[in-house]
């Protein structure tokens, strides 16, 4: 059932022009920081969840890495978009309400805004002070646009603003950020958009490739360090909010690609022996122990279809670049009856 509350919803229309702008909070449960961290270094091996890179600095990093020559996702996905768009656009009915999990503000959607003929954007991200800030900014650039910030966690189902209930769906996801989940819970997640865009809806997908392993590998091992610094800085992200004493500079960055599974795996590795506390708890680390931060799942085409498809999407449209290192895919969820 709908929750209508003032607490959960809040009108700001009016703001210049034609489009509304209305915030709809579905109050995802708060993380745990602390517990969360406690139980991932208590298990073999230790791990830490990589959410915890993006503090500020984090933040700050990630967007260096964007920049890097060896990491190529983010350019190429880009060029893909503003030079194929029309390949895109032309398979999507006007009107139709993009729903971006995730929801940023990027030059990708503006790219393919502009390719588009949508009625209604719906950014949906657990971070609510990034989302209405990323939400007002694209709403002041498209004030015809009706824009309906939902603070949700989108790994789980979300309920969609009741104003685009019977608008056509399109769900945008870029970046391959399904790298993120593990293949069994990438279906899961594909499932729910299925679902969320409704039979006949659509969905635009950013992934990565399986590609050779010495590309992928200096993708993450940048020469510049950039990349090691992101990694690091979860630990110095933990220290901040939970007074931990790690020693950052006693852990050195390592990613290595699994070939079998086409999966990169990100680790910081002890350079000593250590104690780490965290409040009245500790944690002792051997010198060459490493704690997991990241993986990252990479697809072959037919493979990535074939996933889309065991979740209920067809595909309609697959582009590529010329080196075959990143592909969009157009997505459409099937009916009960297909």
């Amino acid at each position: 059932m709908a929750r209508n509350s003032s607490m959960d919803r809040q009108n700001q229309s009016g703001a210049g022009g034609d489009g509304a702008f209305e915030f709809f909070d579905r109050h995802p449960v708060a993380n745990n920081m602390f517990e969360d961290v406690l139980t991932s270094l208590a298990m073999s091996p230790k791990r830490l969840a990589p959410k915890y890179f993006y503090n500020a600095r984090g933040s700050e990093l990630f967007e260096a890495i964007t920049k890097l020559p060896e990491y190529y996702v983010t350019r190429t996905e880009q060029s893909l978009i503003a030079e194929r768009g029309l390949e895109i656009g032309a398979q999507i009915p006007a009107g139709v309400c993009v729903v971006e999990y995730g929801g940023g503000s990027s030059e990708k959607l503006r790219a393919l805004l502009g390719v588009l003929s949508p009625s209604a954007y719906v950014p949906i991200d657990i971070s609510r002070d990034y989302l209405l800030q990323q939400a007002r900014a694209l709403h002041s650039d498209f004030p015809s646009l009706s824009v309906y910030p939902t603070c949700a966690d989108f790994s789980a189902p979300v309920e969609l603003p009741e104003p685009v209930d019977d608008i056509p769906k399109l769900a945008f996801f870029p970046g391959s950020s399904i790298g993120n989940f593990n293949r069994a819970s990438a279906q899961i997640f594909l499932g729910q958009v299925a679902r969320a865009v409704g039979p006949g809806g659509q969905m635009v997908i950013g992934v990565d490739r399986r590609k050779d392993p010495a590309v992928l590998e200096a993708a993450y091992n940048d020469s510049q360090g950039v990349t090691a610094a992101f990694n690091r800085n979860v630990l110095s992200h933990i220290n901040t909010e939970l007074g931990a004493t790690f020693d950052v500079s006693s852990f050195r960055h390592e990613a290595r690609y699994d070939v079998a599974d086409g999966r990169i795996d990100m680790f910081l590795i002890s350079t000593r022996d250590q104690r780490v506390r965290i409040g009245e708890h500790s944690f002792d680390i051997a010198e060459n122990e490493a704690i997991h931060t990241e993986s990252s799942f990479k697809y072959h085409v037919d493979e990535f279809v074939e996933l889309a498809g065991r979740a209920g999407f067809d595909c309609e449209l697959t582009l590529s670049d010329d080196d075959e290192y990143f592909s969009i895919y157009l997505l459409r969820a099937r009916s009960a009856t297909d």
